[in-house]
């Protein structure tokens, strides 16, 4: 009895810490997030700010705020949700540390459909800002499907090492598609490509935060509400199977949400890379490895290095800008290449 009460009180004490923990990456977003208002080549100290939030601001201090920086601060947090959150499924269902829906040609797959569209159709009307998303999404389902389709054995199933090798293989065959695609493209579009491929929110209007976001309010809850499905995933096929999980089944809808996330946020912020690779590690080296705390601290953290990069890329160049996804690579590489190597080991 002692031991069963001792025990029950360090699943206490753990969960309490892991609620801290969630509270302080909240507590960052909203800092960062006020760093960034405050960030641009035209300068608005914190006191402009408030007083521009409550309705005290000139008229071209709330122009500023409310239709430059606000929407592509609310994207940025989206965004990186939506990736890292995305990353965090894939790790979990394909029980790969190195599962990213970049890494897996996800995103490229999502930014080819995106990249066709807009190759016709012009981007700045409100229906087709809308038909992105969607566009993405079914850009990133056909490009999940051959992955699998490629990566899968009857006898051995998916094994970790041949999906990451079949994922890069496939992004860099839709990399050379994209290339090929480009030589078509007027100066204009061009242009635009070229900067969407980086990794820049170009999407950084209130019409593109709407897009966005009723794919992250309605599929985040439901990754959420799968988190026991995950932690029974990562005990292995056949112990799910006997703990009575529909394996399969839950593992296709645990793909399409991810895919959803992913195609998503690609087409309102381009080709950001590793945000679903460091949030998940991060999240998990501060909270643990249960989904019910690990998938609200990999979104917040996704959220707060998406907003921090596309923040340091605003800021850094002075006036000109680097894309978000340039900052991130500048991390993400390396950690990708160091878990390669612990993975070898």
């Amino acid at each position: 009895m002692k031991k069963k009460t001792l025990m029950t009180k360090d699943q206490q004490r753990s969960k309490s810490r892991n609620l801290i923990v969630i509270g302080i990456l909240g507590l960052l977003i909203i800092i960062a997030f006020m760093i960034s208002m405050n960030t641009g080549y035209i300068k608005l100290s914190p006191l402009e700010v408030i007083r521009t939030l409550f309705g005290y601001g000139t008229e071209k201090q709330r122009l500023i705020l409310f239709e430059f920086r606000l929407p592509r601060i609310v994207i940025a947090v989206l965004v990186g949700m939506g990736l890292a959150v995305s990353g965090c499924v894939l790790q979990g269902i394909s029980r790969n540390a190195l599962a990213d829906p970049g890494i897996l040609g996800i995103n490229a797959g999502a930014g080819l459909a995106v990249m066709l569209f807009i190759s016709f159709f012009p981007s700045t009307t409100a229906a087709p800002v809308f038909l992105l998303p969607i566009l993405a999404f079914v850009g990133a389902g056909v490009t999940a499907v051959i992955i699998y389709a490629l990566a899968y054995k009857r006898n051995e199933g998916i094994s970790p090492m041949r999906l990451i090798l079949t994922g890069v293989a496939v992004a860099a065959g839709i990399s050379s598609i994209m290339i090929v695609l480009t030589l078509r493209l007027s100066p204009e579009n061009y242009q635009f490509v070229a900067t969407w491929l980086a990794g820049s929110i170009w999407g950084s209007n209130w019409k593109f935060v709407l897009s966005l976001l009723p794919w992250i309010v309605i599929l985040l809850p439901f990754v959420f509400s799968k988190a026991r499905v995950l932690n029974v995933l990562n005990l292995g096929d056949l112990t799910a199977t006997g703990l009575g999980a529909s394996i399969e089944k839950e593992r296709r809808l645990l793909l399409a949400a991810a895919v959803g996330l992913a195609g998503a946020s690609v087409s309102v912020s381009g080709g950001i890379g590793f945000v679903g690779l460091i949030g998940p590690h991060l999240a998990r080296q501060l909270v643990g490895s249960r989904h019910q705390f690990l998938l609200p601290a990999t979104a917040l953290a996704g959220g707060f290095l998406v907003l921090v990069a596309d923040t340091i890329g605003r800021w850094i160049l002075q006036p000109s800008e680097i894309p978000a996804g340039i900052v991130v690579a500048v991390i993400g590489a390396p950690y990708f290449l160091y878990l390669l190597s612990r993975l070898k080991d």
